[in-house]
């Protein structure tokens, strides 16, 4: 077995059918000419340059996978990388300043892992003194060091000074709150830079600012934080907005809002104003072609708007939008393979020996079939059941899958797209559908693997 580091992990998260966080590229399968061109655009991106790219699939056809597969090829490139999950109450998108937030929480690197902002700040911080040190040779134990660190700083801040004052600002204050050992006052600033919203005053009035990161400041802030990772040697930003077909649910109001911040954030992308940032942006037709979608904001929907051919084999992948391919036997057999083949089972020899091709064969024809056919809609319980099957077989020596298992599509644990396709009715997404005058509440979820 091929088992792998992050083998662990990876069942884990498939045990419950969420997308694992690592690990994605030991079992990912039909995304290579997608990771291509999103490779090419990101050397675009490394220049200094902006873009977006919208993907566009189905329930089954993975557009969460995809997404967090290419953050994971982006840090590989030394770009960071932030996952936001868009819902209307938790994280609505027309609240930038919650978005931004979550972007900060969401803050990843190769080096540094999750979380990742104050590992960036006291990165850049460091470099600078290994700057001072380098360029007027000068150690940390010199007594001028201190302030010629102080200098360098005023240099790296100079630009970001004139578009966002505050940032550079609380910037100053953190690195002489450290410098210092305020380590309390300096992780109140460095909260406050992470759109934290409970600052307390006497920490801001170190920095000689005040008040709290909201609206339009938090495309600011994020302009800062970019210019922090230009200059501390990353490539630039991804930042993947999941799930952005939630706002279909809101009121007209407020779906246009959420528009229009989305609107203004790809304004600014092609105005050069955001360095370094490449978004990702996921969603259903529904949200693509609908007009409680993009068609709501036509300067929105010319721009990211394609026509696709009826074969997805000569698909634009160049294209803002692209779009996603469900699932078939063969690739879903595939990843099946893959999984097995990384499952870290105490009996190796069993495992391998019961769960052979010919069973994982069957399996996919079989919850295929209880979906009627929609191999598209299998993924998510296809790969909980195999799961399941291998750790009975590794955790009893007289389970022989062949003759013990039996598949029950139990209705509690299918959602709602699967009990339609079960049941053979019409799904109707909620998206589209939603009252003009309500916006129903529903609390974050953890994301399926079939996203």
């Amino acid at each position: 077995m091929a088992v792998v580091p992050e083998s662990a992990t990876i069942v884990n998260a498939l045990r419950s059918g969420v997308v694992p966080s690592q690990g994605l590229e030991h079992f990912a399968t039909g995304l290579d000419a997608l990771v291509d061109a999103v490779s090419q655009e990101l050397d675009f991106v490394a220049t200094g340059k902006g873009l977006s790219k919208w993907l566009r699939g189905e329930y089954g056809t993975g557009k969460t996978f995809a997404a967090r597969y290419l953050c994971a090829k982006a840090r590989q490139r030394r770009f960071a990388t932030a996952e936001v999950q868009i819902s209307i109450n938790d994280t609505p998108l027309h609240h930038l300043e919650t978005v931004y937030r979550r972007l900060i929480e969401r803050l990843e690197t190769a080096a540094d892992g999750p979380n990742a902002f104050q590992a960036v700040v006291e990165g850049w911080l460091y470099q600078i003194g290994e700057e001072v040190t380098r360029l007027r040779g000068m150690s940390e134990d010199d007594p001028g060091f201190a302030d010629a660190t102080e200098q360098r700083l005023e240099d790296k801040l100079a630009d970001l000074s004139r578009r966002n004052p505050a940032f550079a600002q609380v910037l100053r204050a953190y690195h002489r709150a450290t410098h210092e050992g305020d380590f309390a006052t300096a992780q109140g600033l460095l909260a406050w830079l992470a759109g934290q919203p409970h600052t307390d005053r006497s920490v801001l009035r170190v920095a000689g600012t005040k008040g709290k990161v909201d609206g339009q400041a938090s495309l600011t802030f994020l302009a800062g934080l970019l210019q922090l990772l230009r200059q501390s040697g990353y490539e630039g930003l991804v930042v993947v907005l999941d799930e952005v077909e939630t706002i279909q649910r809101m009121n007209s109001q407020t779906r246009e809002k959420s528009l229009n911040a989305l609107r203004q954030l790809m304004d600014m992308l092609g105005k050069e104003e955001l360095p370094g940032l490449y978004v990702v942006v996921t969603g259903t037709r529904d949200f693509f072609e609908g007009y409680k979608g993009l068609k709501a904001l036509a300067p929105l929907y010319q721009r990211v708007q394609v026509t696709f051919g009826e074969d997805p084999r000569f698909d634009n992948l160049r294209a803002p939008q692209v779009r996603l391919l469900p699932f078939t036997e063969e690739r879903l057999l595939t990843v099946g393979r893959r999984v097995r083949d990384l499952y870290p089972a105490k009996h190796q020899e069993r495992v391998l020996g019961r769960i052979d091709d010919r069973f994982l064969e069957a399996l996919v024809k079989q919850i295929s079939a209880g979906f009627g056919g929609k191999v598209s809609l299998a993924p998510r319980l296809f790969l909980r059941e195999l799961i399941d099957v291998m750790d009975r077989v590794d955790l009893h020596e007289d389970y022989d899958p062949v003759a013990h298992y039996r598949l029950e599509l139990d209705d509690g644990k299918l959602t709602a797209e699967e009990l339609a396709a079960k049941h053979g009715t019409p799904f109707e997404s909620a998206d589209a559908e939603a009252p003009e005058d309500e916006a129903p509440a529903r609390a974050e979820k953890p994301k399926r693997l079939d996203g």
